[in-house]
């Protein structure tokens, strides 16, 4: 038997949606419950995935929303609810866990909904304090209280982790009694290593339970079926990777839980990108098989990523909607589709800020999209403004030739109208440029780089291409001459991107092998690039740090963006791509 169940999305809740109770029953995490179950009588146990979408910070409604899971869960028969990790706070909740007041309402918070707690066991995550320290911590929760609690043993610190920054590190493991089944349980990175997953099977584990907060990124589903394999083949053990969903900052936690057999096979795999509870049936410690699979392709992991960073980032900052900048090109027509798609139409304003380098089709081609799409569009040309802006400056810039000084006043320009309407109506400012264009520069501090949230920080050109051909897939919302003509950022006459880059495969490749698997420039080459061509795109990526340090913050979907996983220094005289010869 299984039982699926979509949860709606939940608005941000305020202090009324509190569980009223005094209740307040904390046990010592060395201290073993005897166990409960309402079905303990027999050998099969029913475990409840709750892959859920959390906010940060938001302890009482997110507490609702876990006991909302448990409430469902417990109709469909579960004997365990397994939430994702830190799922009362949120994940992650960064610096916010270095407030002493955080971390007390977290607790607070976790009594309450502990003591509306019966009839079935519920695993919770939650920062906990102890004797000064603090823990990245599941709690057990049944028969109204906290029975038990697991301290996260192995701390991730690296790319867009910094948890020992927050945590000590757990040592003991914490087995729990499900009816006639004993449960393990471990907390994401610890199933990353043989340790702790070794340690509650020797402490009696007939299966394990790992609550997760991993982001997606273009490898991590394969990657962590991998993971996971690999603990199953060590431990002998049944495995439940229970993950979160949803957007938080620059992070998108895609969920595609999962319940791996003890032979390595996938028993059970629950939807990408949706708020799910499903539940997974085991007779004895043998999961029941359950039809279904997870879509492998590239594209609509990726676009889904786009879509659910957006809808969350806009909703759980509260923004009435987005304004979006029209070129007629391909990158912000992608913006343009993603944002419908995430928000609907009506939350979704267009405009195109033409000036007279703008090539009659790309006017039109914009209003065709924005038709198509049903978006309010408007159209505020600029040129008398650029004309005003070169007249103030005529006796600064006399005797010197226009360059990219005028052309950056246009994407100025534009940047203020939009922040301009953005301030008087509430609407974030989605910025349009790719990782393409910001790793190497060609993007306009205070212009096209204006803007609130970045959709496509982290997808490269050819990248965007892909996602434009996938969407225009599902039903065609982009016009094919935005996807075959030359990229132009139109700011000068006859003005095309490949005028001082290489062609975009091309850039890709480099920045793929430089930004993402950190290849030196050498070894690039050795891949069969032109010394040339490696030397120019590590030269710009290293001198406009200073650029991609004021953008906004954007989704990441690789396994290196730029944001909490690039931290190189603005300042640096390293300069690795001067060795490079051309005869090598």
């Amino acid at each position: 038997m299984r039982r699926l169940w979509r949860l709606p999305q939940f608005p941000a809740s305020d202090k009324n949606t509190r569980r009223k109770s005094e209740k307040r029953d904390f046990v010592d995490g060395s201290k073993r419950g005897n166990g409960h179950t309402h079905r303990d009588n027999i050998s099969a146990v029913r475990v409840a995935i709750a892959q859920l979408n959390q906010i940060v910070g938001d302890m009482p409604g997110n507490a609702a929303r876990i006991l909302d899971a448990i409430g469902e869960a417990r109709r469909g028969g579960a004997d365990l609810v397994v939430t994702p990790e830190l799922s009362l706070c949120g994940y992650p909740p960064e610096d916010l866990l270095l407030r002493r007041a955080f971390l007390s309402a977290c607790a607070d918070e976790l009594a309450h909904l502990a003591a509306s707690v019966s009839g079935v066991t519920a695993l919770v995550g939650f920062p906990e304090t102890s004797d000064g320290k603090r823990y990245n911590a599941v709690a057990v929760l049944r028969d109204g209280r906290v029975a038990e609690l697991y301290h996260k043993q192995c701390l991730p610190n690296y790319t867009v982790f910094d948890e020992q920054r927050y945590f000590e590190p757990g040592d003991r493991p914490c087995v729990i009694d499900i009816g006639k089944l004993r449960v393990g349980v471990i907390i994401c990175e610890d199933v990353w290593f043989a340790g702790p997953a070794t340690q509650a099977r020797d402490a009696g584990a007939a299966i394990l339970v790992v609550p997760n907060g991993s982001p997606y990124h273009t490898r991590q589903q394969a990657v962590r079926r991998d993971i996971v394999a690999a603990r199953v083949r060590e431990t002998g053990l049944p495995t439940v990777y229970v993950n979160r969903v949803g957007g938080q900052d620059e992070l998108v936690f895609d969920g595609a839980s999962f319940v791996m057999a003890a032979d390595g096979s996938i028993a059970q795999q629950l939807p990408a990108w949706h708020e799910t509870i499903a539940i997974a049936e085991f007779d004895r410690n043998k999961p029941k098989k359950v039809r279904g699979g997870l879509d492998l392709r590239l594209e609509p992991h990726v676009y889904s990523a786009l879509t659910v960073g957006v809808r969350d980032y806009v909703d759980k900052n509260r923004f009435p909607g987005v304004l979006v900048g029209l070129s007629g090109g391909i990158d912000s027509a992608l913006t343009l589709a993603v944002a419908v798609d995430a928000l609907g139409r009506d939350r979704v304003r267009a405009l195109m800020l033409p000036s007279v380098y703008n090539a009659p089709i790309s006017l039109e081609d914009a209003r065709t999209m924005a038709t198509i799409l049903g978006v309010r569009y408007d159209e505020i040309a600029i040129d008398d403004i650029f004309a005003a802006f070169k007249k103030t400056l005529t006796h600064e810039f006399a005797g010197r030739v226009e360059d990219a000084a005028e052309e950056n006043i246009q994407a100025r320009i534009r940047g203020t109208l939009l922040m301009a309407l953005s301030n008087k109506f509430g609407s974030i400012v989605l910025t349009t440029g790719n990782k393409s264009e910001m790793a190497v520069g060609y993007a306009t501090l205070y212009g096209d780089m204006a803007g609130g949230f970045a959709v496509l920080k982290d997808i490269s050109k050819t990248l965007v291409y892909r996602l434009a051909h996938y969407r225009n897939g599902l039903g065609r919302v982009i016009p094919e001459r935005i996807i075959t003509r030359p990229p132009s950022a139109e700011l000068r006459a006859d003005q095309t991107d490949q005028d001082s880059l290489p062609p975009y495969d091309v850039l890709d490749a480099i920045l793929e092998a430089y930004v993402e698997e950190d290849a030196s420039p050498a070894e690039i080459v050795e891949r069969g690039h032109s010394p040339e061509h490696v030397a120019q795109v590590v030269r710009l990526i290293k001198i406009n740090e200073y650029k991609r340090r004021q953008a906004a913050v954007g989704i990441r979907i690789t396994p290196r963006g730029f944001g909490k996983d690039w931290r190189y220094p603005i300042t640096s005289a390293w300069a690795e791509w001067e060795h490079l010869s051309s005869d090598r």
